[in-house]
């Protein structure tokens, strides 16, 4: 597939239908296309030429998707930057956001109206409508060689210096054709929807972009819509036939919990659920199935999924098939052995396959028949790291991508337990937990060294929660537990479920005086702690 071909096609008849406030706002990807081009002479205009890194906050607007072409069609290097979650504190974001454009040296930011005031003095900021009609007559297309850096994606997790993955028109073209492939794709015949963030590879790459790309219809809510009302996802699938569509384990779970009080608008035609992100949860698709079972959802819908940003995204999928799932013990699982129980056991650990690779990829583990890093080797693999070259060759070696992530394979396909370097994955976003502790543990309560934040099972959706040792025993619980939360929601954009204080030298650590943070999730799920407290922040 040539990308930039199919993305400024003219003679499809799929459709855009993306959420503006207050409705859908529709045109087709031929009007899309055109629009970017108006885009495009307007970046011209503004001083926008082949090579530049152009700065985008992407958020789900009918306006910021022709801006995304437009940057290409000028010649530009999108570089897609995190947009704020809601309740991150302003300052910061402000300060992470100044820290980036300072490492791209970007001529120009753009994003919606509403952010404006967020972004640095310098460099420009403009909206995505004031190039509209600013273009000066220029009809040029010159967008990046099918080897050169198309698209920066930077982490939208809480530390200082994210990582941003340079992925080419090649490897872009690479990842689509392995979507539509593993999701047996009809072109011209698929409605897509989506409220995920663009910002992020599940929204920009499996929903997006391979939905204009093969002129699939796309619905293109928003998080914010989600957020507010998780049932609007299957009552859009409901009302607009949808027929795939992706999202997280969380979002599933949420949008299962608020279904049960309101019937669907009218049956489903789904066949296609990608289920990533973050890590699937057996109860949660087991739930979701009785939940729209009524209304013609299927168990051979769920395809879990792996991938990671540094394969521009997918990697693993499952077929169309009733997920595979095993559990193993627990605790042999700490120290990376792979024993077998029955579902039942005290110590048991569902784990859901993720499926076999996709199409061209190759996955292997360091020690097979152990749970070890993950190695991928793909046709869509990023470039390497922006501005980063240490740490882009520890990662892109010959042996292939070092993930970071653990997990194994059985019988072909891949099951991953979890995210390397203690990089927590809630609520589809990456909580950076190291970052975090350091701020609660400047609290004056805490001992020093002594807080650990974990993600754990929670009825079918993995809860957020600070384990704590505190200097006094009489201290003020309630008063600490929210400084904790507060700290999580600025520097993270997630909501923080509970903190539970325990006797002093409780948490275990290494000679070194590390946290062991897999046993503390270990002692947190089987009760085996004594809290001196347990302040419950949400729910």
């Amino acid at each position: 597939m040539e990308l930039w071909e199919a993305l400024t096609r003219r003679t499809g008849h799929g459709r855009l239908r993306a959420w503006t406030g207050s409705g859908f706002a529709e045109m087709t990807w031929g009007e899309v296309a055109t629009e970017a081009a108006g885009v495009a002479a307007g970046l011209r205009r503004a001083g926008v030429h082949p090579g530049h890194t152009v700065a985008a906050l992407l958020t789900n607007t009918p306006a910021a998707v022709p801006g995304l072409l437009g940057i290409w069609l000028a010649g530009g290097t999108v570089a897609s930057l995190p947009v704020p979650a809601p309740g991150m504190d302003r300052r910061t974001y402000a300060r992470d956001v100044a820290d980036l454009v300072g490492r791209l040296d970007a001529p120009l930011i753009l994003a919606d109206e509403r952010l404006l005031d967020l972004l640095p003095a310098a460099p420009r900021s403009r909206s995505w409508q004031s190039l509209r009609g600013d273009g000066g007559g220029w009809t040029g297309r010159e967008p990046p060689g099918d080897d050169e850096p198309a698209y920066i994606q930077f982490s939208s997790g809480s530390t200082s210096a994210p990582k941003g993955c340079v992925l080419t028109a090649r490897a872009i073209a690479a990842q689509l054709e392995l979507i539509v492939d593993f999701t047996g794709g009809r072109p011209g015949h698929e409605v897509v929807s989506s409220w995920l963030p663009l910002s992020h590879d599940m929204g920009m790459f499996g929903c997006l972009l391979v939905s204009w790309a093969y002129d699939y219809h796309l619905v293109l809510s928003s998080p914010e819509r989600f957020t507010l009302g998780p049932r609007t996802w299957f009552g859009d699938m409901a009302e607009h036939g949808v027929t795939m569509t992706a999202g997280t384990n969380t979002a599933l779970y949420l949008a299962t919990r608020m279904q049960r009080s309101a019937p669907l608008p009218g049956p489903l035609r789904l066949r296609t659920c990608i289920v990533g992100a973050e890590r699937v949860d057996v109860t949660t698709l087991q739930q979701t199935v009785r939940t729209f079972g009524p209304y013609g959802l299927a168990a051979d819908v769920m395809q879990p999924a792996y991938g990671l940003a540094e394969a521009t995204l997918a990697v693993t999928a499952c077929p169309a098939r009733a997920p595979a799932v095993v559990t193993v013990d627990g605790l042999a699982l700490a120290g990376g052995e792979l024993a077998d129980v029955a579902p039942d056991d005290p110590v048991a650990v569902p784990v859901v396959s993720t499926g076999p690779p996709c199409r061209g990829v190759t996955v292997d583990v360091e020690e097979p028949g152990r749970l070890s890093p993950i190695r991928v080797s793909s046709p869509s693999l990023a470039s390497g790291y922006f501005a980063d070259e240490k740490r882009t060759r520890a990662t892109f070696t010959p042996d292939g991508l070092r993930t970071g992530d653990l997990g194994f394979l059985r019988d072909g396909e891949l099951y991953v337990v979890g995210r390397g370097d203690d990089v927590l994955t809630v609520a589809g976003r990456n909580v950076h937990a190291h970052e975090i502790e350091a701020r609660i543990d400047d609290h004056p309560a805490v001992r020093k060294g002594c807080v650990v934040l974990l993600d754990v099972p929670a009825d079918g959706y993995r809860e957020l929660v600070v384990l704590a040792e505190l200097r006094r025993r009489d201290a003020d619980h309630r008063a600490f537990a929210e400084q904790a939360a507060r700290v999580v929601l600025t520097r993270a954009g997630v909501t923080l479920d509970r903190c539970v204080f325990v006797p002093k030298g409780t948490l275990p650590k290494t000679p070194s005086g590390k946290i062991q943070r897999f046993r503390c999730r270990q002692l947190l799920h089987q009760h085996a702690l004594e809290p001196l407290a347990h302040v419950v922040l949400s729910g």
